[in-house]
């Protein structure tokens, strides 16, 4: 269930709803009114991950590859955001071996390249 921010069109004010239903209608929790307008919502990234973030964008081979699904490039920005730890579980290693070999992360399934 997520938490979305919303600006009340009657009462102006910026409120913050969960939801449980999407399909039901939402109401101001201040005022009642239906006439929400959804806000992107505000995130915080510790800085140590921004500088992966960083270098990953920095890479258009690496960007390129990501935006066609290409299971190497996937591949690589899972190693550069986990940091390369040794301590993974070995069906993560697994998976990434299959990707770095231009495979689907799932066994047995075929890349886009493939069909």
């Amino acid at each position: 269930m997520p938490l979305y921010e919303y600006r009340c069109s009657a009462c102006h004010r910026h409120v913050t709803i969960l939801v449980r239903d999407s399909s039901r209608p939402l109401a101001c929790p201040d005022c009642g009114s239906t006439g929400l307008s959804r806000l992107f919502s505000r995130f915080a990234i510790v800085r140590s991950e921004q500088a992966a973030y960083d270098d990953i964008l920095s890479d258009s081979q690496l960007v390129k590859g990501l935006e066609n699904d290409d299971p190497r490039a996937l591949a690589e920005w899972n190693r550069k955001m986990s940091g390369e730890t040794s301590e993974a579980a070995p069906e993560y290693k697994e998976m990434l071996s299959r990707m770095e070999a231009g495979e689907s992360p799932v066994g047995g399934a075929k890349t886009s390249e493939e069909h």
